[in-house]
């Protein structure tokens, strides 16, 4: 399949190398550009991209609140965060809006291309590797404040047992084989109760339950004892 990419970002250089680079592999076709989130409801509708490439920080209307725009929509493209820092709060954010990762500015073009191509079919960017960073700089020794810790608890309450334990794992970083052996359960098990936790709780992929169940408060049990 051909990937419709729209690129945004507030840097007319950074927008021609990005054009540049990704235009030159064969199942990817750069449908549009913007300068800034401004309007980007309308430009989605009009461009129908698979995938958004989205600077976080832009005048006018930063890359957060249009990736917030985007994923609100009942046809929403995937969203991949372009951004300069590893993990910051904007970054986060971006993540429990829904995008499906984030790619540092300096990654080796072959990587953008490689994470383009990951997240149209469907994967989120972040690796365990990198989940697992990413979590342990969520966690940091800070609870979510608690009206956002309520509504987790509420939604995870939904879960069955397995499904729970199973999302307490993806939180934790573990691959869906490290979940297999952890919990003694078949790969292709594990894959079936990550979907439906997803479709459970209204989520668009790994990273969201993972900072879910973080607001739960649930990465605070003991490895090795997720149930």
């Amino acid at each position: 399949m051909t990937i419709r990419l729209l690129i945004v970002d507030d840097d007319p250089l950074v927008r021609a190398g990005l054009t540049f680079m990704l235009g030159g592999a064969e199942d990817i076709e750069i449908v549009g550009e913007a300068a800034d989130g401004h309007g980007i409801g309308q430009l989605a509708l009009e461009l129908r991209p698979d995938v958004v490439l989205m600077d976080i920080r832009m005048p006018r209307v930063d890359g957060l609140t249009a990736t917030e725009t985007l994923r609100a929509r009942p046809d929403a493209p995937e969203v991949i965060v372009l951004t300069t820092f590893h993990a910051d709060e904007q970054v986060l954010r971006a993540l429990r809006a829904g995008a499906a990762g984030f790619v540092l500015k300096d990654t080796p073009p072959a990587e953008i291309v490689a994470a383009v191509r990951r997240v149209a079919h469907g994967d989120p960017v972040l690796s365990p590797a990198v989940m697992r960073q990413l979590m342990t700089q969520v966690s940091g020794g800070t609870a979510a404040p608690g009206d956002r810790a309520a509504r987790a608890r509420e939604r995870v309450a939904l879960l069955a047992e397995r499904e729970r334990e199973v999302a307490v794992a993806v939180g934790r970083g573990h691959s869906n084989a490290e979940i297999s052996a952890r919990l003694y359960l078949s790969v292709p098990t594990v894959k079936t109760h990550v979907s439906r936790v997803l479709a459970k709780l209204g989520l668009n992929n790994r990273v969201q339950i993972a900072l879910l169940v973080h607001d739960a408060g649930l990465l605070d049990e003991p490895d090795g004892d997720v149930g």
